[in-house]
């Protein structure tokens, strides 16, 4: 007999503004346990050592987590000028060195290489899997290999501090699958005085701010209070870069059962979207010829 999974059927987001040195899986397991909650998920990982939105998707919002994940995010990240690290952060050990410090105005004349659609080749120590086996750990093994460079696009990159000759402060938006510590690396090389990042922060992830999130002091205080419950966003926020159209009460069984059925909108033929009724979210699907056919189906 299959054993029960203990916790409260919880459905929502709570974006936390996650604190350096921590991973982004310990967060989810605190929120699960403040919250007692059943299931949870976060939408995209940041470094142990990076700050800021980490969204946590409860219940039946983890669903909407690849929505979260495909929208476009802003970091702002502060470059070590001068070195060059195995793992091109401040964590690494430094393999390289130069003298030469760039001005601004020469920093200002490289951003424009790094926006619109460029190729990144992800940092050796990263997540990804080559052969089956993640990235870090043929790293760590000391293993030789190569990561094939990915797509990224890049909406803006721009200067925003400079606190020291040694060190520049960017802001930069992107979509899905970018690596802050790839743009510092390659913007050193592209100087031609080699760079790390040394601090890293998301300041926003689609619709979730930092401001807005939660701190691990809070989710010690509030912890298994009503407190936090009202801390938690809706299920639909997750939802918010997807077109809205009106399900109808008579339509409500047969898109929970996986059934294409009648909705009311202003979306066009093949358009992803979500269907509500009372706001509440019912299914994610395709429009097709005034019936939306689900993808994903909520069931609170």
């Amino acid at each position: 007999m299959a054993r029960k999974r203990k916790g409260r059927d919880v459905h929502g987001w709570l974006v936390v503004d996650k604190p350096a040195g921590i991973t982004s899986t310990s967060v989810v397991n605190k929120v699960k346990w403040a919250l007692d909650a059943k299931k949870a998920g976060h939408a995209g990982t940041l470094d142990p050592e990076a700050t800021g939105v980490l969204a946590v998707a409860l219940g039946e919002a983890t669903k909407t987590v690849p929505y979260i994940t495909d929208a476009l995010k802003a970091y702002t990240f502060t470059v070590r000028l001068g070195q060059k690290t195995n793992t091109d952060d401040a964590e690494g050990e430094i393999t390289d060195e130069s003298d030469k410090r760039p001005t601004d105005d020469e920093i200002k004349a490289q951003l424009g290489q790094f926006v619109g659609d460029i190729m990144q080749v992800p940092p050796l120590f990263s997540a990804v899997k080559i052969d089956g086996q993640r990235a870090y750990k043929r790293a760590r093994d000391g293993e030789d290999f190569e990561i094939a460079a990915r797509p990224l696009w890049v909406e803006e990159l721009l200067l925003i501090d400079r606190p020291d000759e040694d060190h520049v402060t960017l802001e930069m938006t992107c979509g899905k699958g970018g690596y802050v510590r790839s743009i510092a690396r390659d913007l050193g090389e592209a100087l031609g005085c080699h760079g790390h990042v040394r601090e890293l922060r998301r300041i926003w992830s689609g619709p979730f701010d930092a401001k807005d999130g939660v701190t691990l002091e809070q989710l010690d205080e509030h912890a298994k209070t009503e407190a936090l419950d009202h801390l938690i966003l809706p299920l639909e926020a997750g939802l918010d870069d997807l077109p809205r159209v009106h399900c109808p009460e008579s339509s409500i069984a047969k898109l929970r059962n996986g059934n294409p059925a009648l909705v009311m909108g202003d979306v066009e033929y093949g358009d992803e979207c979500w269907a509500e009724h009372d706001g509440q979210a019912i299914a994610v699907g395709v429009f097709k010829a005034g019936e939306i056919h689900p993808t994903r189906v909520f069931v609170r």
